[in-house]
C-alpha cells in the first residue's frame, strides 16, 4: 500500500473515530449547556448501551438484532439518565461540585454492578452478516483505500442522530423551549416555560446518545464495565474544545480530533497519538479558550 492509500485510510478511520467521539460528546455538551452540570457517569451510559445492545441481540440474532438494539439501547440509557437526573442531579443541580462528586459515586456503582451481573471481562456482540464486507477501492488515485461496512455504519448513526436533533431543535416545540432556556433561563422560567423539563428532556436525550455510541463500540469490540472510561476523556475534549453548549462546536472539535487522532497513529503508536492529542487541545485552547464555536448564552454567566 502506498502512503497515499495508507493516509486516506486513516483519514476514513478519522471520521469513523469522530462519529464515535461525537455520539459519546453530545450528551455531555447538551447537559452542561443547559444545566451547567458535568455528569461524570455520562460514560456508563455509553456501557449500558453496549450491554442493551449484547441483550437485545441474545433474543434477536443477526442482522434484525442490531436495528432493534439501537432504539433499546437509546431507550434504556435514556431512562437511566432521567432516574439519575430526577433522583439525584436535580437536588444537586445548585451545588456544582457536589453533583461531580455523587456522579462519580453512581459511575462507580454501575461499573460494579455490571461487573456482578456480566463479569469482568466483557461480553461479545457477534456483528450481523451485513457489516462483514466494505468498499474496496482498485482503481484509479485512491487504489488500495478500503471502506469497511461497519465504519460506514457508525458513520451513517453519527450522521442520522446530528440530523435527528436538528429537526427537534428547529421544528419543535420542546426544542424551541429547550433553545429558550438554554439562551437565558431565568427569564424562561419567569415567562411560565418548565425549566425543570426542560432539563430532564435534555439529560434523557443525552444519555439516550451516549446508548447509541455503546450499540456502535459493541460492534467494533467486547462491551467491559470500564469500556466507558475509555472514551470520556475524549468526551470531555470534544466538549471544551468545541465550546461549552454547542452542538455545531462539537461536532467541528469531533472531526478535528478524530482526523487528528488517526492521522498522528500513522507516525507514533496510540499511547503516544493520545498525549499528542491531549497536547493538541491544551494549545488550541490558548489561542481560542472559548471554543470552536462561542456559544451565546446567559445560562454561563451566573
Amino acid at each position: 500500500m502506498d502512503s497515499f492509500a495508507l493516509i486516506s485510510n486513516q483519514i476514513f478511520n478519522g471520521f469513523s473515530v469522530a462519529s464515535i467521539f461525537l455520539l459519546a460528546a453530545l450528551g455531555l455538551a447538551l447537559s452542561f449547556g443547559l444545566m451547567r452540570v458535568i455528569n461524570m457517569a455520562h460514560g456508563e451510559m455509553l456501557m449500558l448501551g453496549g450491554y442493551f445492545a449484547f441483550l437485545t441481540m441474545q433474543i434477536i440474532p443477526g442482522g434484525m438484532g442490531l436495528l432493534v438494539a439501537l432504539p433499546v439501547a437509546f431507550i434504556g440509557a435514556a431512562a437511566t439518565g432521567g432516574l439519575l437526573q430526577t433522583t439525584l442531579i436535580s437536588r444537586l443541580a445548585k451545588r456544582p461540585l457536589d453533583t461531580l462528586l455523587a456522579t462519580w459515586g453512581v459511575s462507580l456503582i454501575l461499573q460494579q454492578a455490571s461487573r456482578d451481573i456480566f463479569g469482568a471481562i466483557g461480553v461479545e456482540v457477534q456483528a450481523p452478516t451485513w457489516l462483514d464486507g466494505g468498499i474496496q477501492i482498485t482503481e484509479g488515485i485512491f487504489a488500495g483505500v478500503s471502506l469497511p461496512a461497519t465504519r460506514l455504519f457508525i458513520i451513517a448513526v453519527a450522521i442520522f442522530v446530528l440530523i435527528g436533533l436538528t429537526l427537534i431543535f428547529r421544528h419543535t416545540r420542546i426544542g424551541l423551549l429547550i433553545r429558550a432556556v438554554n439562551q437565558d433561563r431565568m427569564m424562561a422560567a419567569a415567562t411560565g416555560i418548565e425549566v425543570k423539563r426542560a432539563d430532564l428532556i435534555i439529560f434523557c436525550l443525552g444519555s439516550g446518545i451516549a446508548g447509541l455510541a455503546g450499540v456502535v463500540l459493541a460492534i467494533l469490540g467486547p462491551v467491559t464495565p470500564s469500556v466507558g472510561q475509555s472514551y470520556i476523556v475524549p468526551a470531555f475534549l470534544v466538549v471544551v474544545m468545541g465550546g461549552l453548549g454547542s452542538i455545531a462546536g462539537t461536532t467541528i472539535a469531533a472531526l478535528m480530533l478524530g482526523l487528528f487522532s488517526a492521522l498522528a497513529q500513522i507516525y507514533v503508536d496510540v499511547s503516544m497519538a493520545q498525549v499528542l492529542l491531549l497536547v493538541f487541545v491544551i494549545i488550541f485552547i490558548q489561542f481560542r479558550p472559548q471554543g470552536v464555536i462561542a456559544q451565546k448564552s446567559r445560562a454561563l454567566d451566573v
